[in-house]
């Protein structure tokens, strides 16, 4: 039955889980040994999309097939196509483009290409927007159809509206891995189609401009289709959210929601539309200095889909302000009868979180920081002596969805998988 829980999560998600075991992150083990990898020939696995892929393994972890592509486009000094904005001009459907290492100022690109693949080679290159903007939107504006940008850096993305984009995401499926956006009046900006679909795997969004009399959300996705966030990293909000997202359906795994200690975003998590909403496995928390007392915000603006849920499970919730609510359902806006699921969260610090009106409500746990384990700065972790140790019952299903986690956040930024024990316990780490 574990077996067939964990390959559903998988279908589910669209996700591929690594084991890895570094330094004293070391928060939890596999018995099962990987097999030697010169013997491992891949697998196939369901992707988001409901299409079949071949992953290959590498020495160096879990590795989808794009990135053994060989390039058909490569770009940088030295190369025959130098910029960006050239590149993106000369693409044609289904290129492999990869990107040198190095600066790239004040090169804007507009991508309209089906099925591309746009990666950065060995150290990140970084997009620097110096004053220029792709269509007044972003630093790229990607508006083709299939399209998977890795391991690249967006800086400094600004634009008369005030909602410059290190991305400003429009058209088709859109995967982001191993990317970076920091000081952008948006991160990723999406448009509003249902057609839209957008998945974030392992980066970072940070850093949000010190603007009075905007709000700068490092993630902000519109009223897409489905939207899928894992082993990602935000932190040093101002006023804006960390994450905003109007999407109908919403995977949040894995990931470090955390503003820091310098951070004055306003919520760290909101659906302010309602829909679907998974929230499994998170670190969550606010600074001392946030804009706004509120860590979840979900239906603040009233209803667009026609079907909406919160379920949020084993997230650790962290509230750095003297007072707060670590949840705010608005069912004066939305409706008493929305369901919603509290299971097995551990909240750390001052704070509300309130049992709902219909759906389930079990396993949460109130705890002081001293009862944790800092990483980085952060309360993540309970000792291994804890109380709360086996203290709970597993979360069970959600509309076929598992809530219990078989991963967590790694820091810096990634995930890896996890296999909770019998002692389970409340929280993102076991």
């Amino acid at each position: 039955m574990a077996q067939q829980i964990s390959r559903f999560i998988a279908r589910r998600f669209g996700v591929v889980l690594v084991l890895a075991l570094q330094g004293g992150w070391a928060l939890a083990q596999m018995s099962d040994k990987l097999p030697p990898a010169p013997d491992y020939l891949g697998e196939i696995r369901r992707i988001p999309g409901g299409e079949l892929k071949a992953m290959p393994e590498s020495a160096a972890g879990v590795k989808p097939a794009e990135l053994a592509a060989v390039a058909t486009m490569i770009v940088g000094p030295g190369e025959k196509i130098t910029t960006i904005t050239e590149a993106a001009k000369l693409a044609h459907d289904g290129e492999v483009i990869e990107i040198r290492s190095g600066d790239y100022h004040g090169q804007p690109a507009i991508w309209t290409q089906n099925n591309l693949l746009i990666r950065g080679a060995g150290q990140r290159p970084v997009m620097l927007a110096d004053g220029k903007s792709a269509d007044g939107k972003a630093i790229w504006v990607v508006s083709g159809g299939k399209v998977r940008i890795e391991n690249i850096e967006f800086r400094g993305a600004r634009v008369a509206s005030r909602n410059g984009a290190g991305i400003r995401f429009e058209k088709g499926s859109l995967t982001i891995r191993a990317c970076a956006f920091l000081d952008n009046e948006m991160g990723i900006l999406t448009g509003n189609s249902a057609d839209l679909s957008l998945e974030v795997i392992d980066s970072e969004f940070g850093d949000a401009p010190r603007h009075q009399a905007n709000l700068h959300h490092l993630l902000y996705v519109g009223s897409i289709g489905k939207f899928i966030l894992r082993g990602s990293r935000f932190h040093n909000g101002y006023l804006g959210h960390l994450v905003k997202s109007r999407a109908r359906e919403n995977f949040i795994v894995y990931n470090m929601l955390v503003d820091g200690a310098g951070g004055k975003a306003s919520y760290e998590l909101e659906f302010p539309n309602g829909g679907l909403a998974y929230v499994i496995g998170n670190a969550i928390g606010q600074s001392a200095g946030t804009d706004n007392p509120v860590i979840v915000s979900y239906g603040a603006e009233g209803r667009r889909w026609a079907e909406n849920a919160l379920y949020m499970a084993h997230n650790t919730l962290i509230n750095d302000n003297y007072a707060g609510k670590f949840l705010n359902v608005f069912t004066e806006k939305f409706g008493a009868d929305v369901e919603v699921w509290l299971l097995n969260n551990l909240m750390v610090g001052n704070g509300d979180l309130n049992k709902p009106a219909q759906g389930r409500f079990d396993g949460n746990r109130l705890v002081a920081r001293g009862d944790l384990i800092d990483f980085g700065g952060v309360p993540l972790r309970l000792t291994s002596q804890s109380p709360l140790r086996g203290a709970i019952r597993p979360p069970g299903l959600a509309r076929g969805v598992e809530l219990l986690p078989d991963a967590e956040f790694h820091f810096p930024v990634g995930s890896r998988a996890m296999r909770p024990n019998s002692a389970l316990a409340p929280g993102a780490f076991q």
